[in-house]
Parts: C-alpha cells; structure tokens; sequence
C-alpha cells in the first residue's frame, strides 16, 4: 500500500529541520512540508483548512474544542515556547517603572486579544506582580504592518474586559512609539525598539535574568503552539497521531545531536561569539531534555496557560492537559 499523502505547515525551526529537509520520514506517511510563517499557516488552517496537519496556536486551537465537531486533534508537539517577560514592551515617557505601573494604562496587543505570548504576559502580571487582567485597556492590531480584525476568529473577550481595535491605518509599534498606548504585549520585537528608539523599551530590562528567575521558582518553560492534525483525516487514518508524534521526536533529536556534539565549540559553527557559553548555561539550568515533547514534562505549564486562558474569559470551561491531545500520545 503507499504511503498516505499528507502536508505538513510549520515554520522552519530547528527542532523540525529533519522533517523538512526529509531525514526523518513519519512511518507510512507522504510528508510534504510547507515552510510557512505562524500568522500565515492559522489563517490557512482555521479559515481554509488547507493542510492535513499544522503548527497551530493554542489559543485557536482551544476555541476549536468548544465546537460539536471538533475540526482538529492534537499531538503534544510544541514547535514554539518563549519565555514572556521579555515580550513586554513600554513607552519611555510614561512613567512605568515597575509592573504595577501598568495599572490603568493603555496596552496593546499583537494580532488579536488572547494570542499565546499575550496570555502569558498578562497571567503571569498577575500572578506575580499583582496586576489584574482587567485592570488596562487593550488595543489589538498589527505590529508591524496594519492588520484588519481576522474573519476567520469569532471569540470575543468577556465584558469585563476593554479591547478595541487600532484600525488598518496605523501599527502597534507606531502607536507604542507616539505614546498613544502605554506598553505592548508582543511575540515579535516592535521596528522602533529594533532602530534604537529612546521612546521604546522592555518592562523588564534584565528579562533574561527575571526569566531565568522564574524558571528557577516554577519550572515553567511557556508552550505557545502545538501541532493539529484535521480530525476527518485522523478519522480515515486513526494511526498518523502516533506517527506524526514520532517523527517529531525523532526530528527534534536529531537538533540535540546537534547542538551537544557542538556544545563546546558552538561559536565556531555560529556566526555568534558567545553562543558556547550560552549553550552551557541553558544546558546547565534546563537539563539534557530542554525543550520536551509529551504530556508529563510540560503538565505545569499547560495546566497553567489553560488556567490564564479560562480566568482572562477565553475559554468556556476549565480545560486539563490531558484534554488536548490525542490518547495514543499521552504515553512516554
């Protein structure tokens, strides 16, 4: 029998580079890999569902388990985690020193209220530092080009919450940088803090020390995405869950094979002087396995994004890990 045809979007990351470049083969699959930048590849599959599999965010994904017939399952595969704190952008002049600074203020949000990075941000203000998700306004848009509110995503924020959208005229960034909003919640680096803008700075300026800091007190390492497969191919193929979580292993190792034989002389195989050092210290605080796959590793912080997302009013019930993803994949 062939091999089932299937495609695959996700960007090119290095821990799925083997699946993109075909040294890895999911078992009895016809992989096609589409590199395809996250924004892009969630409007392709919510709206069109154009792939048979995709990195998806959580926040979508989430909203999908709400419908009678889930379009999707999922395979705990997380193709992006970033630490938050340094995705808190604030404007020079407005006097925010602190978190609780934060309080009252104007804040935008990149792409729409409840991307991955902005639950983050805001679940861990609040946790921490004692600032409220109610406590602001929310300005959602685009970063770095205008970005229209998306057809494709219904939810809307609770009452309690103020969100409005900046239009398709003006950018986040630009807004952020003319101090008509405060602070921006934002995965991507805003332009004006890239060209040196003194208007433009993080909340945090040592966020690698906090973050590191929080790891150290939590163990959270935060998961923004994982991988869907559309259920109705699922259905005809219930074996490809299996499969494609395999392969993502196996793609993800071979990047720590990568990376450990490399570890004392990575600033030779990188255009980064430091970056041995670096390695070292990473390796040092997250151990061997730093960037996990499965549901027993990364329960806490799962458990805690699903927390956020039902407290920030983006979820209609109080979801649990182990209510994502696929039973056949729950087992290491």
């Amino acid at each position: 029998m062939p091999d089932l045809k299937m495609t695959l979007a996700c960007w090119n990351y290095d821990r799925t580079r083997a699946l993109m470049d075909g040294s890895v083969k999911p078992e009895g699959i016809d992989l096609t890999y589409h590199n395809s930048f996250p924004a892009a590849t969630f409007h392709r599959m919510m709206g069109k569902r154009e792939f048979e599999a995709s990195e998806l965010g959580l926040t979508f994904y989430l909203d999908t388990l709400h419908e009678d017939d889930r379009p999707f399952v999922a395979i705990p595969v997380y193709p992006i985690r970033l630490f938050s704190h340094s995705a808190i952008y604030i404007n020079t002049n407005k006097g925010i020193e602190q978190p609780k600074d934060l309080i009252g203020k104007k804040i935008g949000e990149f792409f729409l209220y409840g991307h991955d990075a902005g639950t983050w941000s805001k679940g861990i203000l609040q946790d921490h530092y004692g600032v409220p998700v109610d406590s602001y306004s929310n300005y959602i848009g685009g970063v770095e080009r205008p970005t229209p509110p998306l057809p494709w995503y219904k939810q809307k924020p609770p009452p309690h919450i103020r969100v409005q959208h900046i239009g398709t005229e003006t950018t986040l960034d630009a807004m952020l940088d003319a101090g008509e909003i405060d602070a921006l919640f934002s995965a991507l680096v805003p332009p004006s803090m890239t060209r040196g803008s003194k208007n433009v700075a993080r909340l945090f300026p040592d966020f690698e020390a906090v973050e590191r800091d929080y790891y150290k007190t939590t163990g959270i390492f935060p998961i923004q995405h994982v991988v869907a497969i559309r259920k109705d191919v699922y259905r005809a193929n219930p074996w490809v869950g299996a499969s494609l979580y395999k392969a993502f292993k196996e793609s993800r190792d071979k990047a720590y094979e990568m990376y450990r034989h490399q570890s004392e002389n990575m600033h030779r195989m990188f255009m980064v002087p430091w970056i041995t050092q670096h390695f070292l210290e990473m390796q040092a605080l997250l151990g061997d396995d730093w960037f996990p796959y499965g549901l027993k590793r990364n329960y806490k912080p799962l458990d805690t994004f699903l927390r956020y997302h039902y407290e920030q009013g983006l979820s209609k019930r109080r979801f649990k890990p182990e209510d994502l993803f696929l039973p056949e994949t729950l087992d290491d």
